[in-house]
């Protein structure tokens, strides 16, 4: 395997080029599963684990961006003939795709690592719902990642004009495009987003057609995906892995399962980016602590009243901007926990070491 087709760059091999281990080789994780990964390296297809050490120091916080997913570049000691491969280093990640861990506790979820741009995905049909792509567009804005808006199964909407105009009022700068994975419209349009080796992640609620649209790229099938009857429907969830596809034309898609659950991991700065607009008229505003419900002068309320702002779309800033702030708070409480739990493990080693030493 030729690993430039896979995404290899210069700034990769000059990280991978500082690690001391010389008998190591750069590999790109696949699919992980559970307590395996499957991995791309020069000589094909192996099956990785985590060395010992690594799981260890993972385990302990001192590994940053925690376990390699989908997408990341890891260094890997290889058994060739065994076709197995021992993971022995996380190399840098030039971008993540994350959200909250579905559940309780406020972990960090990465969906997908060293991704270009990322699809988010909405169908035109039942699926179709502003409030749910305004989520992901905030979670693609804290990514550092290119983002596209995908409106697919348009061979089933008669208002495909229309429901994109609605997109586009909320999208900013976005792209938009509407597609068709049967009849094929559209998808020329996707091409250039997988040009010179660019990787491409697809995001959306179960049953919008990501992986019909991946076998359609592909050519082949290489996604599961639902039969006709459900495809005009809602669809359900079909994909229950990350996998990183290569592209016959050039370039590697991620397919993601459907996300139940979009809640924000980080998202302030990607809330505010989202609804510049909003943010613009509360600058506007006489007072620099207006609340926004009943102070002379207020932009917001002036907006509202006047038509220019949204009522349902300010009502889901509000929501994004409270809860935003209340996961960034529980993660500098986290990250105080996590900084804590890694110094008292330095120490611990250092003792250790000094103690064999003595």
């Amino acid at each position: 395997m030729n690993l430039e087709n896979y995404g290899w760059n210069k700034v990769l091999q000059q990280e991978f080029d500082g690690i001391s281990e010389s008998d190591l080789t750069p590999a790109r994780v696949s699919i992980r599963n559970k307590n395996n990964y499957l991995l791309l390296t020069e000589d094909g297809e192996v099956t990785g684990e985590l060395s010992g050490k690594m799981l260890y120091e993972i385990e302990d916080g001192l590994v940053e961006g925690g376990f390699p997913c989908v997408g990341d570049w890891v260094a890997v000691r290889l058994f060739p003939d065994e076709g197995k491969a021992i993971i022995q280093k996380l190399l840098t990640r030039q971008s993540k795709f994350s959200r909250k861990e579905a559940g309780i506790k406020t972990v960090e979820q990465v969906i997908a690592a060293n991704i270009d741009t990322v699809f988010l995905m909405m169908s035109l049909n039942k699926d179709f719902n502003l409030r749910r792509l305004e989520r992901y567009i905030v979670l693609a804005n804290e990514s550092n990642v290119n983002s596209v808006i995908v409106l697919s199964k348009a061979d089933l909407c008669d208002e495909a004009d229309k429901m994109k105009k609605d997109v586009l009022s909320v999208s900013k700068d976005i792209p938009v495009h509407v597609v068709s994975s049967l009849t094929g419209d559209g998808l020329d349009e996707l091409k250039i987003y997988f040009e010179d080796n660019k990787t491409v992640s697809v995001m959306g609620s179960s049953g919008v057609g990501k992986s019909t649209l991946i076998n359609t790229l592909a050519g082949k099938e290489r996604m599961k995906v639902d039969n006709i009857t459900e495809y005009k429907d809602k669809g359900t969830h079909t994909t229950t892995h990350r996998e990183l596809v290569l592209l016959p034309t050039g370039g590697l898609i991620i397919d993601t399962p459907g996300m139940r659950e979009i809640q924000l991991w980080e998202g302030e700065k990607g809330v505010e980016k989202a609804f510049d607009e909003i943010e613009a008229l509360i600058d506007n505003c006489k007072f620099s602590d207006c609340s926004h419900t009943n102070e002379p002068g207020c932009a917001i309320l002036e907006a509202l009243e006047s038509g220019e702002l949204d009522e349902v779309r300010y009502k889901s800033y509000l929501k994004l901007k409270r809860e935003a702030k209340y996961f960034e708070r529980k993660n500098d409480k986290r990250e105080m926990i996590t900084e804590k739990k890694k110094w008292k493990a330095i120490s611990k080693r250092l003792k250790k070491h000094n103690k064999y030493k003595n």
